[in-house]
C-alpha cells in the first residue's frame, strides 16, 4: 500500500486546503475549537459550508470564536455546545442531545505535559483528555455517523506519540512514577491506535478515522510548558495557526481522502512507519499502527467507560 501524498505541504494553510470545497448540508463537530488549531479547523469547515458545532468547556469562549468564523466565512451556521471530555456524564449529555446525521468529527481537544493529576475515575489527565474522553464521544455519536454513509473521523495526535507506547499493565502511573512526557506520548499513541481499529471496526458503516501530527505551533495547549512545547523544535520549524490546521482540514474534507482511514500524516502527507524515533516531527512508530494494539486499546477503552457508566 502506497502512502497517500497530496499537493499540500508545510506551509499549506487550512484555507487553502479546502478552497473550492462545498460541503454545504453536510454537518461537523470539533472539540476544543474555542483557540488554537481547533478554532481555525472549524474556520475552515464553516468556509466550505459546514454546519458547525464547537464542542467546548468554556462555552462564553465557544461562542466568541463562533460569532468570529461567522463574520469571517458568512456561515450563520456555527454555533458553540458544552463539552468536557473529561467527565463522562458530560459526553453522555451530548451524544444524547444529537440529533440527525453527522459527516465529520474532529477529535481536536488536547492537553500537552501537563502535572500529576486524575479523574474522579482514577484516570490519568492525559489518557483521559486526550484518548478516553474522544473515544467515548465518538463511540457516542456512532450511530449518527453511521447514518451520514461516508462519514469522517479526524484525530489529532503527535510526533509525541513516539515518546511512549501504551503502557497495557499501567495506563494510570499507578506503579511506575508520573512523567508528563510519557503520559503525553501514551495519549498520543492511543490517538493513533484509535484511528487504526475504528476504521477497522466501522468499515461497514464507511466510516474512516486518520490520525495526525498538525506540527509545532505555539498555541494554549502549551500552557503547561511555558508555552514553547518541549523547547526542542527548531524555529524553522514552527507553523502559524492557520498552517497547523491546515492537515486537519485535509482529512476532514478532501476528496483525495475519499475512503482512506488507519493512517497518520503529516505536513498534509501520509508519512512513513518508523522503528526508532526518528529525531524529526515525521515518522508513525510501527507500535502505533499495530492493529492487535489498535484492538486491544479498543477493549480496554470500552471497559473503563463501561465502569465510569
Amino acid at each position: 500500500m502506497s502512502a497517500l501524498t497530496t499537493p499540500f505541504g508545510f506551509a499549506s494553510t487550512a484555507g487553502e486546503v479546502v478552497s473550492g470545497i462545498d460541503l454545504s448540508g453536510r454537518r461537523a463537530v470539533v472539540t476544543g475549537a474555542s483557540s488554537g488549531i481547533g478554532a481555525e479547523t472549524a474556520r475552515a469547515l464553516a468556509a466550505t459550508g459546514a454546519a458547525v458545532t464547537l464542542a467546548v468547556r468554556d462555552v462564553a469562549a465557544g461562542e466568541r470564536v463562533a460569532k468570529d468564523i461567522t463574520g469571517s466565512t458568512g456561515n450563520q451556521d456555527v454555533r458553540a455546545v458544552h463539552l468536557d471530555l473529561t467527565d463522562p456524564a458530560s459526553i453522555t449529555a451530548f451524544t444524547a442531545a444529537w440529533q440527525g446525521p453527522l459527516h465529520v468529527l474532529v477529535n481536536n481537544a488536547g492537553v500537552m505535559a501537563c502535572p500529576e493529576q486524575y479523574t474522579e475515575q482514577g484516570w490519568e489527565w492525559q489518557f483521559a483528555t486526550n484518548h478516553l474522553g474522544h473515544f467515548a464521544l465518538a463511540t457516542g455519536l456512532h450511530g449518527a455517523l453511521a447514518a451520514d454513509g461516508n462519514a469522517r473521523i479526524v484525530v489529532v495526535s503527535s510526533t509525541g506519540h513516539q515518546q511512549s507506547p501504551v503502557v497495557w499493565d499501567d495506563v494510570n502511573f499507578a506503579f511506575r512514577p508520573y512523567d508528563p512526557w510519557l503520559a503525553y506520548g501514551q495519549s498520543k499513541t492511543a490517538n493513533v491506535l484509535f484511528a487504526v481499529e475504528a476504521t477497522r471496526r466501522w468499515a461497514g458503516d464507511n466510516i474512516t478515522a486518520n490520525a495526525l501530527m498538525p506540527g509545532a505551533i505555539y498555541t494554549n495547549l502549551q500552557r503547561h510548558t511555558g508555552g514553547r512545547g518541549s523547547g526542542r523544535v527548531p524555529a524553522e520549524l514552527i507553523k502559524t495557526v492557520e498552517q497547523g490546521a491546515a492537515t486537519s482540514a485535509l482529512l476532514a474534507t478532501s476528496p483525495l481522502l475519499e475512503g482512506v482511514g488507519g493512517r497518520y500524516f503529516v505536513d498534509c502527507n501520509e508519512t512513513e512507519i518508523v522503528d526508532r524515533r526518528s529525531g524529526t516531527l515525521h515518522g508513525v512508530a510501527r507500535y502505533a499502527v499495530d492493529p492487535a494494539g489498535a484492538r486491544r486499546l479498543w477493549d480496554l477503552s470500552q471497559d473503563l467507560i463501561a465502569g465510569a457508566a
